[in-house]
């Protein structure tokens, strides 16, 4: 019995994949790699157990694809996962570069019809981890799936009895365990990208280079992204000359694929302002999320993303419900509200929990079109909820090239959306040994702290100046203040509370902070020197 349990991350797996040098030359602890060619293995007999049970097909019945990001230890796992499928007789395609939407697409397109994809990623992390990424036709897998797979490749008796006996292409039985069934090249990145021009064709209604007018600058950070610039948008007649960092670099020398970093934000909003371009798009490293600039050099990132998808998605579906995550401002829900006229259910964080929460949502009979995390985490239903960076940008390039025609620009659409006037988040280390029930025993006993001060307050003008607490509400304690607002909740995976605050005037922020650090510092269990 081995234990992968620790690889888990969510709906994911991740994992250190190769040493970084660079910590041991700057004096800091060296972690080991656990994330091997060899667990890969292990992974790839877990999936295919995992997908055996849950279809009712054999291994050999079975059609996968397996792409990858460019991080430099994408092919060692890819080679680590066909030693696991290889001798079972599963047809596996090898897409090579890819991005993660595209191998969910993989079970989408006729031309492909997989049962199961995996991407090879670790989204934004250094260049010293990796993980997978598994889909089905059903969509990605949720936090119970990740935790059977990893069962199945921790247990080889238990992944045998699904399995069987590794056989030859002939049918006879196999027992060296060698691989004989050789990966397949497979173009899935051709039929994706000329998937995501037709929808820029047809949606501009402009003929075959509807976007030669517009000059659009690119920033992938050297992730995967690059393709979106040079076999999307160039094509179609757009000029690509302010992009930069389109080549694929699995060290990420530049800067971070993230499109939720401060410093990428203003460094693409620069780049995009002096190259004058109509607009600017930014990826992470497997472009399942994004973000924008406009013209003026204004970043679209975070609670901008937001409201301006559901700006695109408000023309067609009218009052439509949007699932956000927690940490959206007030200031968004009022645009959302009152002036698209949408309906804003703030929920959790984590991609996969808003977007459960939206496919709930439609099958209770209440339309929700959108289900969008602040962290660039984009998924239409119109695009079978899944999260893809670049079709939320081919919604963005095909509204902007429409509004350019029409002498107008992107950035009318977030008319009236405001801004808080300062944001800060500060993240509590627990030190307690059960750090999740201790969290919780510190968020339960805020919120009661919360309705215990306004039920003992003395008068109107004191009842006025005592916090509230935000209802409903889905995740941690969320406080509403009279200069702002703040959400004390759980990390999804760390042994972290994180504590988000915004306020709508100067100095507000250090105003909740104080009083937000007079209740926590009585934890002996909460590291408050943050604070």
């Amino acid at each position: 019995m081995k234990d992968y349990s620790k690889l888990q991350n969510g709906s994911d797996i991740r994992g250190i994949a190769i040493v970084d040098r660079g910590l041991a030359f700057a004096g800091k602890p060296v972690k080991m790699p656990n994330l091997t060619a060899e667990a890969a293995a292990d992974i790839a007999r877990g999936f295919l157990s995992w997908l055996c049970r849950r279809t009712g097909k054999k291994p050999q019945e079975l059609k996968l694809a397996i792409g990858r990001d460019p991080r430099i230890t994408g092919k060692t796992l890819m080679d680590g996962l066909m030693r696991g499928f290889g001798p079972y007789g599963c047809r596996v395609l090898d897409c090579g570069l890819a991005s993660t939407p595209a191998m969910f697409m993989a079970t989408v397109f006729p031309a492909f019809a997989c049962d199961g994809t995996i991407m090879i990623t670790a989204s934004h992390l250094p260049f010293d981890r990796n993980g997978f990424k598994f889909f089905t036709p059903a969509g990605g897998l949720d936090k119970q799936d990740i935790r059977e797979i990893l069962e199945f490749a921790a247990d080889d008796a238990k992944a045998g009895g699904i399995l069987g006996t590794p056989c030859n292409a002939d049918g006879a039985v196999h027992r060296s365990g060698e691989i004989v069934f050789p990966m397949e090249e497979a173009d899935l990145m051709d039929h994706y990208c000329a998937h995501l021009r037709q929808l820029i064709i047809d949606g501009c209604g402009m003929g075959d280079r509807p976007l030669k007018d517009l000059k659009i600058a690119v920033d992938a950070g050297n992730g995967a992204g690059g393709f979106y610039a040079r076999r999307v948008l160039k094509p179609l007649g757009a000029d690509i000359s302010g992009s930069r960092y389109l080549d694929p670099d699995g060290m990420f020398l530049n800067h971070i694929p993230n499109p939720e970093n401060k410093e990428v934000m203003q460094a693409a909003a620069m780049q995009t302002l002096v190259s004058g371009s109509d607009l600017g798009l930014i990826f992470d490293t497997d472009v399942d999320r994004s973000a924008a600039v406009d013209s003026r050099g204004w970043e679209i990132s975070r609670n901008g993303i937001v409201a301006l998808a559901a700006a695109l998605v408000a023309e067609d579906h009218p009052a439509t419900t949007v699932v956000t995550d927690s940490i959206t401002s007030r200031q968004l829900t009022e645009f959302l509200e009152k002036n698209l006229g949408l309906k804003h259910l703030r929920f959790k964080r984590g991609y996969r929990n808003v977007i459960n929460k939206a496919v709930e949502l439609n099958e209770a009979g209440t339309d929700c079109q959108l289900a969008i995390e602040t962290s660039g985490h984009a998924a239409l239903k119109e695009n079978y909820f899944l999260d893809d960076g670049a079709y939320l940008a081919t919604k963005i390039v095909i509204k902007t090239a429409r509004l350019k025609a029409e002498g107008k620009r992107l950035d009318m659409l977030l008319e009236g959306l405001g801004s808080p006037a300062e944001e800060k988040e500060v993240r509590i280390p627990v030190k307690a040994e059960d750090f999740a029930a201790y969290g919780d025993q510190v968020l339960s006993e805020l919120e009661a702290y919360i309705r215990g001060g306004a039920e003992a307050a003395q008068g109107v003008e004191e009842a006025a100046a005592w916090p509230t607490l935000e209802e409903p509400n889905y995740e941690g304690v969320r406080i509403n203040f009279p200069e702002g607002w703040c959400l004390l909740r759980k990390s999804l995976h760390d042994p972290l509370l994180p504590m988000n605050i915004a306020a709508d005037e100067e100095g507000g922020c250090q105003k909740i902070l104080a009083f937000m650090a007079d209740f926590l510092s009585g934890y002996e269990g909460l590291d408050s020197s943050v604070l």
